[in-house]
């Protein structure tokens, strides 16, 4: 099957992740930062993906590196599960509504590490999560994991709502592109 674990272990940080990319959607995270569990958990349930975070860091000075340590660890996994490539859609796109805010994602599992990211969240902060780790975690997640990422914010005036529809929409386009295409027969998806 395709999982993976992945354990990083900084002066500042200690994670461990699992995934499995054709789970069902399970989630056990916990990161010591509420928030990013939640977007966690929204990543597992619509990419149905079964996710295991364990993180403990240096949140006492804030969330930066606890963040960062998260995504780089879940892109390293990402890009371990998906080994060869072979027989996988490779695209995905998908766009994902949250009350009034929408937000597309399109990505590609290119092997080449790209973010275009266009949010403009209004506040600095939901709840205690600091709203500039958002694109610094796809920034972390696309640098280990080798994907072309597009992140557009087509509305939206709810902080919570734009990253939650991001982290949906996000979830949805990753699970295309890692699904199974019938007719590539087990080749590599490139030209």
């Amino acid at each position: 099957g395709r999982i993976s674990e992945v354990k990083r272990v900084t002066r500042e940080t200690d994670v461990q992740v699992k995934l499995h990319l054709d789970g069902t959607g399970i989630a056990d995270c916990n990161t010591g930062i509420p928030f990013l569990d939640h977007m966690l958990d929204q990543l597992a349930s619509h990419g149905l993906f079964d996710l295991l975070v364990k993180a403990r860091g240096d949140i006492h000075i804030d969330d930066h590196h606890t963040n960062e340590d998260v995504a780089l660890a879940i892109g390293t996994a990402l890009l371990q599960a998906l080994g060869d490539r072979k027989g996988i859609t490779r695209f995905g796109d998908f766009s994902a509504p949250l009350d009034e805010a929408l937000v597309h994602v399109s990505l590609d599992l290119s092997g080449r590490p790209h973010l275009s990211y266009d949010l403009k969240i209004p506040t600095e902060r939901v709840g205690a999560y600091d709203t500039q780790l958002v694109e610094h975690f796809f920034q972390s997640l696309v640098n280990t994991s080798g994907m072309t990422l597009h992140i557009r914010q087509l509305a939206g005036k709810n902080s919570h709502h734009i990253i939650e529809a991001t982290f949906k929409a996000f979830a949805r386009a990753l699970r295309q592109a890692t699904e199974y295409d019938l007719r590539r027969q087990g080749t590599i998806p490139s030209s």
